[in-house]
């Protein structure tokens, strides 16, 4: 009987330390899934971003090229943008699987906005899109789209918008000025 306390505080210390044990290694795996994921989240907004600047970039070129009226570039251009389009939908999948609700939202906003470019480029537009007000708009949901990724990152500090600057960057050639 003199012995009962003391393998009673064993048992209790023991019990206490498995159980702290358990708690610390559930916290520690919680944070290497948190750490994974947000890795795979990353990864997935890059590449999406990524895809879509690309077909922005070569929908920007064949606007520019039909104003300019050069049909051989054109073609290759088009090719071009119809591969960087197909990843754009392979990326987009990543996104909806691992974004949260506002870079989803975001990120479809800024992919509407260049599937407008494309299609003005494709000459698939209807009346009244203007490619101006398009690339302005697509470059706003740029922005937004960047912002909310940071956000689901939990990167600190705010994103720089860049859709100002590139505002004044635009080198728009239309059918008059060609």
């Amino acid at each position: 009987m003199d012995q009962l306390p003391a393998l009673l505080g064993v048992l209790v210390g023991t019990g206490g330390t498995i159980l702290a044990t358990l708690i610390a290694d559930r916290s520690r795996w919680q944070r290497q899934q948190a750490a994974r994921w947000d890795e795979r989240r990353l990864q997935a907004y890059v590449e999406f971003a990524n895809a879509v600047k690309e077909v922005h970039t070569y929908a920007l070129r064949i606007a520019n090229l039909n104003a300019l009226r050069h049909g051989v570039d054109r073609e290759h251009a088009l090719a071009r943008m119809e591969e960087a389009d197909i990843r754009r939908t392979k990326t987009w999948e990543s996104v909806l699987l691992l974004g949260d609700a506002a870079s989803i939202t975001a990120a479809r906003e800024w992919r509407a906005a260049v599937t407008d470019i494309a299609r003005y480029a494709r000459g698939m537009t209807s009346a009244g899109f203007e490619l101006a007000a398009g690339l302005g708009h697509a470059n706003e949901t740029r922005d937004r789209f960047y912002q909310a990724a940071r956000a689901s990152l939990g990167i600190r500090g705010s994103a720089v918008p860049q859709s100002d600057w590139l505002a004044g960057k635009l080198d728009i050639r239309t059918q008059q000025d060609a």
